[in-house]
C-alpha cells in the first residue's frame, strides 16, 4: 500500500486488516498511517467512533501508537458519536482513568470466562438455567461480589478493576454479567433500579431479574417492588424495562464523580461530572425537535 491518498477502496480495504494482529501488519498499516497524516486521523477516528465494536477498539489502539488520541477527548467524540455499546464505552471510560490500559486483555478475560460458561450449557436450556451456569462460573467459580467494604471506592466502577479484583458495585457487575452472557450467545439487559442496579431476562414470557451485587440471587418484578417500597420509593412499571446504553455508562460517571468527590479528589470528580454534562447536551440535542 503506498498510495499517497485514501479512497473508499483503500478505506474498505483498511478495514479488513485493522483487526489482524500480525506484527508485520500492523508495522506497515502504522507506516502508511504515519504517511497519509491528518488523513488517516480522521479515518482512524471515524472507524472509531463506528457501530462496530471490534474495528472501533483496534482504531484506538492504532490512534495511541501514533500519538493522536487523548483519552478524555477520545470518550467526548464516543459520547457525541450516538454509537453507543457497553463493552467499547465502559472500556474507553476505563482508559480516562488508565490510558495504559491494556485492552486485549480484559476482552480475553471475559472470553475466558464465557467460554468456561460455554462449557456447563448443554441444549436445550431455559434463559432461567442459563443464567445458573453463569451465576456458578462468576460467583463461585471466579469469585465475583460486591464491595460491600469498600462501596464507595471509585476503582469499583471501572470494568478492568472490577475484572481484576473480582468486587464492584451493581452497575459494574451487572456489565460484567451482561458482557459474560453475549459471548454465550444469549442476551440480558442492564436495568436501572433505583438504589440497585439488575440485569433483566426478558426471553420467557414472564420477566425475570437477577441481583449481582447479592451473589446472582433471582427476583421478581414483584420482589424489586417490595424492595422499593422498603426503601421509600414508589413502584413504577418503567423500573423494570431495559436501561439504554448511554444512561448505564452515564451512571457509571454520575457515581465516579459521586465517589471522587467523597474521596475528596475533586480534580477527577470534576472530570466525570463534566462527562455526565457531556451524556446529557447530547442527548437533549438529538431528542429535542
Amino acid at each position: 500500500m503506498n498510495e499517497k491518498r485514501l479512497t473508499p477502496e483503500i478505506e474498505d480495504a483498511l478495514s479488513r486488516l485493522l483487526d489482524d494482529l500480525n506484527p508485520t501488519v500492523r508495522k506497515e498499516l502504522l507506516r502508511q498511517f504515519s504517511a497519509w497524516g491528518a488523513e488517516a486521523i480522521a479515518y482512524l477516528r471515524s472507524v472509531h467512533t463506528g457501530p462496530n465494536r471490534i474495528l472501533s477498539l483496534h482504531a484506538a489502539w492504532f490512534l495511541r501508537e501514533l500519538d493522536f488520541c487523548d483519552p478524555v477527548e477520545e470518550f467526548k467524540i464516543f459520547i457525541r458519536s450516538l454509537h453507543y455499546e457497553m463493552e467499547t464505552g465502559a472500556l474507553l471510560l476505563n482508559r480516562t482513568i488508565d490510558p495504559d490500559l491494556d485492552v486485549a486483555a480484559q476482552c480475553t478475560l471475559l472470553d475466558q470466562i464465557a467460554a468456561r460458561c460455554r462449557e456447563l450449557m448443554f441444549p436445550p436450556m431455559a434463559a432461567k438455567e442459563k443464567c445458573r451456569v453463569i451465576n456458578r462460573v462468576l460467583f463461585h467459580e471466579y469469585g465475583f461480589r460486591g464491595n460491600v467494604e469498600n462501596y464507595t471506592d471509585p476503582s469499583n466502577s471501572f470494568l478492568s478493576d472490577v475484572l481484576s479484583t473480582r468486587r464492584g458495585i451493581p452497575i459494574t457487575l451487572a456489565v460484567v454479567y451482561i458482557l459474560v452472557a453475549q459471548r454465550c450467545g444469549f442476551t440480558l439487559e442492564p436495568v436501572g433500579v433505583p438504589g440497585h442496579f439488575m440485569v433483566g431476562c426478558y426471553e420467557d414470557q414472564s420477566p425475570f431479574f437477577i441481583d449481582p451485587f447479592g451473589g446472582g440471587a433471582f427476583r421478581t418484578g414483584a420482589d424489586i417492588f417490595t424492595q422499593l417500597r422498603k426503601n421509600k420509593t414508589t413502584p413504577k412499571l418503567s423500573y423494570l424495562t431495559p436501561t439504554p446504553v448511554r444512561e448505564v455508562l452515564c451512571r457509571c460517571c454520575r457515581n465516579l464523580a459521586n465517589h471522587y468527590a467523597i474521596a475528596q479528589d475533586l480534580d477527577h470528580a470534576r472530570l466525570f461530572a463534566s462527562f455526565v454534562h457531556e451524556f446529557e447536551v447530547t442527548h437533549q440535542r438529538n431528542v429535542s425537535p
